[in-house]
């Protein structure tokens, strides 16, 4: 039973007033701290070792020193601790664990964690019992789940290029398995969250390779255990040059071609031969590529480019990558055309926002065939309503233009836009200055914006001194 000290004080009072009273009572025992522990024990085990962390948690009242006890259900041996001092006879599977000079205070509700490496062979079991100062630990702390990795048996060997499963089985004493994560080489590859926990690793290129099997249970926080197995993939026969089957760009830009090898090579570098043959459109940034055994597995990016063709047909090249004593490898290579007699969908959505726009219903486009504002000008930029300068109007009419143009071929509004740019706003000899005394003009414009749709509405334009080529309503 844990007294409190309010309760201890309150003992102590009605054992005296039992003798002041002259009665005959119980005898009192002297009042000692009451013990209480929690032990969380989690190992990641290896083929004849594993590491242990031990989390001890005081439910009780404080403590200002601990001696923890437990005994292995197997063959178990410390080799190596910390954070305590560790002992285990020879012979023996009793174990003890004191505090050192700075973690020996643990308040309530506190915690310590030591722990220590230790090998064994056969099961690696887990202690089931521990005590604290001779107290035996219990309560209703979460234990932590147990793993098992079932695949890869522990130093396999695979042949290149190889398909190797992960599996492991997981369970968990006081709850359930939340999910299993599998890593490989330390890197994180899957996480299954049903049993039977497994994961297909393919086309794994040779070399030696550690698996982890990292189990969660579902408590908050979660708790976990790790279990891990070696294995190898070997080379055999000839090694390949490894790149991608397709590769798809735009027309009038570049990709990358990734270039690697299926095995980490045997002399110091191998150099990679790349030839095209195609549409001449398609050109390779190099003739070769230079793989070493720093980068045999990332590979080596060499550029793809696709020129700009006034065609609406999709080009198409082969590159064969090749080297000495290596399988070459093929990659189609096919350039997605921008032209065509039919738009897509952007070109669609292109077109039907642009016959709005230049509808003389709308109001977008001046008499004069320059356009009072684009959209976002209009909404963002045009404290003046709507009006705007002659470089933000005319540079918005020549991109409207040009996008009209590439999309269905007809360049003539492009032009007819050149000409009256160059016309009304590229300064001639005899207007290459400001002069005073002839002031720069305006074409009349309504007096709202709502005018530029329906003027009939409206009121007789506002008269500006007027000349279109200094600037443009």
């Amino acid at each position: 039973m844990k007294l409190t000290a309010r309760k201890r004080r309150v003992a102590f009072v009605a054992a005296g007033a039992l003798v002041a009273g002259g009665m005959v009572g119980l005898p009192v025992s002297m009042a000692y701290a009451a013990t209480a522990c929690d032990v969380v024990y989690t190992t990641n085990d290896w083929s004849t070792g594993f590491t242990a962390s031990v989390t001890i948690r005081n439910i009780g009242d404080p403590l200002t020193s601990w001696n923890l006890g437990f005994a292995f259900p197997g063959n178990q041996r410390i080799t190596q601790g910390w954070s305590a001092n560790w002992t285990q006879a020879a012979g023996s599977n009793q174990v003890t664990a004191t505090n050192m000079p700075w973690n020996g205070s643990i308040a309530t509700n506190g915690s310590v964690n030591i722990g220590f490496n230790a090998s064994y062979s056969g099961t690696n079991g887990k202690p089931t019992a521990f005590t604290i100062n001779g107290v035996a630990c219990g309560g209703t702390a979460n234990q932590a789940p147990t793993v098992t990795l079932t695949s890869p048996a522990q130093g396999a060997t695979f042949t290149a290029p190889a398909d190797v499963t992960f599996s492991a089985t997981a369970s968990d004493a006081d709850g359930t398995i939340n999910r299993v994560e599998f890593y490989r080489n330390g890197l994180l590859v899957n996480t299954d969250t049903t049993a039977p926990y497994s994961y297909l690793n393919t086309a794994l290129p040779a070399g030696s390779y550690t698996v982890q099997a990292r189990a969660y249970d579902n408590a908050t926080p979660a708790l976990t255990a790790t279990a891990e197995r070696s294995f190898t993939v070997t080379g055999t026969g000839q090694a390949s040059i490894v790149t991608p089957a397709t590769l798809s760009i735009g027309e009038g830009t570049s990709g990358q071609l990734n270039v690697k090898l299926s095995a980490a090579p045997t002399t110091a570098s191998v150099t990679v031969n790349l030839a095209k043959t195609g549409d001449a459109d398609v050109t390779l940034g190099a003739t070769s590529a230079t793989i070493t055994s720093a980068n045999w597995s990332t590979g080596v990016n060499v550029p793809v480019s696709a020129a700009q063709d006034a065609d609406s047909t999709n080009d198409t090249a082969t590159i064969t990558a090749s080297a000495t004593n290596y399988t070459s490898s093929v990659t189609a290579v096919t350039v997605t055309d921008d032209e065509g007699s039919t738009p897509g969908t952007y070109g669609a959505e292109f077109l039907e926002l642009y016959n709005k726009i230049k509808a003389p219903a709308n109001g977008y486009f001046s008499p004069e065939g320059v356009p009072y504002h684009s959209v976002e000008t209009l909404i963002v930029e045009a404290p003046d309503h709507g009006h705007e300068t002659t470089s933000e109007a005319f540079s918005y009419w020549l991109f409207l233009e040009a996008m009209y143009g590439r999309t269905t071929q007809n360049w003539a509004p492009f032009n007819n836009a050149w000409n009256i740019m160059e016309r009304y706003i590229i300064p001639t000899e005899t207007q290459g200055g400001y002069n005073p005394n002839d002031p720069a003009d305006y074409a009349p414009r309504p007096t709202s914006p709502a005018c530029t749709r329906s003027r009939a509405a409206c009121s007789t334009p506002r008269s500006r001194s007027a000349r279109t080529r200094s600037t443009t309503s």
